[in-house]
């Protein structure tokens, strides 16, 4: 009776570790294309050394990547579908595209508020 209560415990165990370990390879951290460094695009499922120094080579000539067909098109042998899996891969294009657009539009909320604070007054 001892035995098979052990041998359930155990069992058990090595069911949940699995799951765990599964587990631990589905969930991806999102990786900046703008911002990473050789490493951390590495990191990513489908990148490899060479493809890194590629991203981070062409990111340093000609500025940040705008969206993924823009990395497409700059980076050789990467293509729009391999980008979409990148991408699921946790690949992002976030911070340094997403800053100047942030930025310009209380510009012009401010632009627009003494515009209309002058028709207010007429």
């Amino acid at each position: 009776m001892f035995k098979q209560w052990v041998w359930q415990l155990v069992r058990r165990v090595s069911l949940v570790a699995a799951i765990c370990l599964s587990a631990g390879g589905v969930a991806h951290a999102a990786v900046d294309v703008n911002t990473a460094d050789e490493a951390a695009l590495t990191s990513v499922k489908g990148v490899g050394p060479a493809t890194a120094r590629n991203i981070i080579e062409e990111r340093n000539k000609r500025g940040p990547y705008k969206d993924a067909a823009d990395l497409a098109e700059r980076v050789s042998g990467i293509g729009l579908k391999s980008v979409a899996k990148l991408q699921e891969g946790g690949l992002t294009f976030g911070a340094a595209v997403a800053a100047p657009a942030a930025s310009a539009k209380p510009a012009k909320a401010a632009a627009a508020a003494p515009a209309g604070a002058a028709k207010a007054s007429r």
